[in-house]
């Protein structure tokens, strides 16, 4: 990685030509030419706690440990302060197990279970809401010129989305660095995968952004919020709700982003204007990725 100055500053970067996470697929095109083209895997992946099944989600397959710690912390099965004694990955069975100290109380949230707005995994619990009135955010500062240097440098980095379409992509950013890039077929995924490894390294979340190409939904802003990071920005649109809900925890809120362009729908005070819109090179109308939904 370090001897690729495009990926040099990521601690995790998207590997598009793994073999695994794509094949080539033989198709007929308009003119009636056979084509081989890249389509994107997917697999299950089923995720235990402990002893019990909790959900099987269709994922691309990379990092499914932080997959499995970053869903059950983001549903709050997973507590801060619970003591996380395995995590083992079964590539043959297709399973994670996460085992704690002690037996997690959560069969209340099972009987709950219910389909969120979301692709791919998308399974959330009645109570999601749960805590939130808990989060206080920092009040952390976002420059814009660390906006549109993320926009354009995360646009440009090699990526399954260029190499083969139908995935999102989310990167765990600080100030105008790219630290970690998750991409997967589900949105959720791909943050999940981003909680996940902070879980795992002891990353703290209060200086970072959160990039996502997918929408700015109530259970992203949720997520971003439980994850400690007071910035979301994102190339696609908004909800209503997760609007809202941005605004009752002081979440950040970015969308559209780019080019020069982006809308801020919560949290402008802590924008800082540091640079002039008209000197950004705006984006071509027919840009290498497109705001995913």
């Amino acid at each position: 990685m370090a001897q690729n100055p495009d990926l040099s500053d990521f601690l995790i970067a998207p590997d598009p030509a793994a073999d695994r996470l794509t094949r080539a697929v033989r198709g007929t095109d308009q003119n009636g030419v056979e084509t081989d083209i890249r389509v994107v895997e997917e697999r299950p992946l089923t995720i235990y706690l402990n002893r019990q099944e909790i959900v099987t989600a269709m994922t691309i397959g990379d990092y499914p440990k932080y997959l499995a710690l970053g869903f059950l912390r983001n549903q709050q099965m997973l507590r801060l302060g619970d003591e996380i004694t395995g995590v083992d990955y079964d590539e043959e069975l297709e399973t994670v197990v996460v085992r704690t100290a002690v037996e997690t109380d959560f069969e209340d949230k099972m009987r709950r279970k219910t389909r969120t707005s979301g692709c791919a995994v998308g399974t959330v619990f009645g109570d999601m809401m749960e805590g939130l009135d808990q989060v206080h955010l920092p009040q952390t500062p976002v420059t814009t010129s660390a906006l549109y240097a993320l926009s354009a440098r995360i646009n440009r980095t090699p990526s399954l989305y260029l190499t083969a379409g139908a995935i999102h992509g989310t990167v765990l950013c600080q100030g105008q660095r790219a630290l970690v890039y998750m991409e997967d077929v589900g949105r959720h995924n791909a943050v999940d995968k981003i909680a996940g490894w902070m879980l795992s390294e002891g990353v703290d979340g209060a200086d970072k952004i959160l990039y996502t190409t997918g929408r700015l939904t109530s259970e992203m802003v949720i997520k971003t919020a439980m994850m400690g990071i007071p910035v979301l920005v994102s190339r696609s649109g908004f909800t209503a709700w997760g609007v809202e809900i941005a605004r009752q925890v002081g979440l950040t809120l970015i969308g559209r982003l780019k080019g020069r362009r982006f809308i801020c729908l919560s949290g402008a005070e802590r924008l800082v204007r540091d640079v002039d819109p008209e000197t950004v090179a705006d984006e071509p109308k027919r840009s290498g990725r497109k705001a995913a939904s």
